[in-house]
Formats: C-alpha cells, structure tokens, sequence
C-alpha cells in the first residue's frame, strides 16, 4: 500500500492526461519507471478497491462516513508529530470537485470556485497545516459555541488544544468578531484580523470623509479596531498590536511620499498567507486527480497535505531546505522503495508487477 501511494505522487510530479498513459510503451511518451512498480491492471484494480470503511458498520447520517476515520486518523497526527510557534491562522481551502455533492460549496474568490470546502489551521512560521475540518453544512464536525455562531465556533473548536499558550490568531473578516477576540482573550490567545465594520461590539468611526492612507483608531476594552482607507475602507480588529505605522518602503508616485500602513496590517498581511501558500506548493505536486468518487478525492488532498507537513518536519528536524516539494516526493519514493517493495520483473517492462509485503 505504501507503494500505491508513492506511486500516485510521482504521477503528480510526472503530469500525464489518464492513468493509462503512464503504462504506455510509445517511445515518445514512455515512463517505464511506472512499470516496475506495478502492472497498470494491478494498479488500476488497486484504485477502483480503495475503500475506507465497513459499510455494515458505517454511521450513515455522517455525511463523511466514508472518509471519517482516514480524516481521523491524519488530523490526530498532525496534532501530535508537531507543535506549532507563536502565531496560526485559519482560513478557508477549497478542493476542485465538479460533480454532485451535498455539501458542494462555490466560493466565487478561489481558484477552482466550486468543491468541497475545509476550514484549515496552520501554523504561520512553517506553514504546517495544524488541523482540518471539511464543511458539510450543518453537520459540519464542530463544538457549537453560544454566542460565537458558526464562524466562532470553528475557531474554539480547532483551537482548543492550543488555548491558554500565549498562542496568537490570525483570520479574515468571516471569522473576526468583538465577542470572539475577547473570549480568546479571556483564555490567553490573542486575535487579529479584518473585521466587518457591523459585527455587534464594534466601535462607531467618524463619517468624515478619509483620504487614501489616512487612520482612525478606536480603542474598545483590551481591542483596539482601526478604519484605514486604501482603495476602500479596511476595518482590522487586534488584541495584540498598538496604535502605531511604519513606512512600507514604498513611495507614492504621484506625491513622492513614503508609504505608510498600520502596523498589525502589515502583520497581518504578512501572517495570513499561510494556508494559501500550503494550497499553492500542493499545486505543484498534487496526486489528487480526477476521480468519480469524492471521498478518493478528499483521500489523497488529505494525502497531500501529509506529504507537505512530512516534508516541513524534515525541514525542523534536519534544517536541511528542501526548495521543492517534488524532490522530497522523489525522496520517499526511494525510500519506500527500499524498505517496503520487492520489484519482480517478468518477461516484459508493461507487465511487471509487485509484490507488497
């Protein structure tokens, strides 16, 4: 089985239109590598048999029954091989996923617009995806907060073996709140974050009209929220930052004056890209093809995602920087192959096969 997957990696480094291209024996496009690790029968009856649960025994009002305990498994891992810095985020992922699905989502602002939707913790400094939780509407897997709805209660719930560290927040304007921020605050986790200028416990700004670049602050208990016109109003919220800007080493080239930002809005830009830059890197490399079952799609993201996190813990570990993701890929590729796989060559490169032991 470790063979399997590694093979379904190096097709996600050697990007081909079908899974039966890979077995081809056209001088042109050949990869015979493909062929001493399986026969394409073997692999494609493999594929077709991949099942992660016992039907007779599955809970069938979960709507992910059929990928609860692989989602389980992985995201109790994570949480274990790894303990995250100072500053995580949270955001929202979206895997490609065109045909039907109760809980499809479209998210007109992501790259593949429709899929299924997870909420995604990681750790800002490494980039390690710390927890995941697919959406499934109101079955979603989440502790129910009074008080906080549907957002706040996302944070608690994926935050909540990391409360009472000193750890620091960063999400965008769907999760930021007022309530929110000071319940972390109560519990030694601070927040920043935009923030809707209508979230109940906001503090009301003035209604002169601001030029581009200008700052209001309104300090509301332990938070501090800022109105900061750019090419429209931006409201950020903190527990964390001061009343303070910094130059953005940038100039104006109509004024010829140096460009100035409010402190925790340069630090929040720099701190909230994390989950998008895991999306991006798993980009690259991904072995989640087009598949016709959605839970052998969300089984190999979420096998993506453990390649990533393996690959930023060797990083830890060893300090050795490994520049591209395709390359530890290869990496565990040689290993597996070591330790796991035994190659029988029979009479022909198309038909080789193996013997997993």
């Amino acid at each position: 089985m470790y063979t399997f997957l590694v093979t379904f990696h190096l097709m996600g480094i050697v990007k081909k239109n079908s899974l039966r291209e890979y077995w081809s024996t056209e001088p042109m496009f050949a990869t015979p590598f493909f062929a001493t690790l399986f026969s394409q029968d073997r692999f494609l009856a493999l594929l077709r048999c991949l099942h992660f649960v016992n039907n007779a025994t599955a809970i069938l009002s979960d709507p992910l029954h059929k990928i609860r305990n692989v989602l389980i498994s992985l995201t109790s891992a994570f949480g274990l091989v790894f303990v995250p810095y100072k500053d995580l985020c949270i955001d929202e992922s979206l895997m490609l996923w065109n045909g039907r699905l109760a809980f499809r989502q479209y998210i007109p602002s992501k790259r593949h617009r429709f899929g299924v939707k997870f909420f995604v913790m990681c750790d800002v400094k490494t980039g390690f995806v710390q927890d995941i939780i697919v959406y499934t509407g109101s079955t979603t897997d989440i502790k129910h907060y009074e008080g906080l709805g549907v957002s706040g209660s996302v944070v608690m719930t994926m935050l909540a073996p990391h409360l009472g560290k000193g750890h620091t927040l960063y999400v965008d304007n769907w999760y930021s709140s007022p309530t929110l921020f000071q319940h972390l605050l109560s519990k030694s986790t601070g927040g920043c974050g935009t923030v809707r200028s209508n979230r109940k416990g906001m503090p009301a700004f003035g209604c002169r009209k601001m030029r581009r670049g200008e700052v209001e602050f309104k300090e509301n208990a332990q938070q501090l929220a800022l109105k900061w016109l750019d090419k429209r109003d931006v409201h950020v919220l903190s527990t964390v930052h001061t009343a303070t800007v910094s130059a953005t080493g940038k100039v104006d080239h109509l004024t010829g004056e140096r460009k100035i930002k409010p402190d925790y809005v340069l630090d929040y830009n720099l701190k909230m890209g994390a989950v998008d830059k895991a999306d991006m890197i798993n980009s690259f490399v991904e072995c989640a093809r087009k598949m016709t079952k959605w839970y052998k799609k969300i089984f190999f993201h979420l096998i993506d995602t453990a390649v990533l996190n393996g690959s930023i813990v060797h990083r830890q570990l060893t300090g050795e920087m490994i520049t591209e993701q395709g390359i530890f890929v290869i990496g565990c590729t040689v290993h597996i192959q070591i330790h796991y796989a035994i190659i029988v060559t029979i009479s022909h490169p198309p038909t080789h096969c193996l013997i997993i032991v």
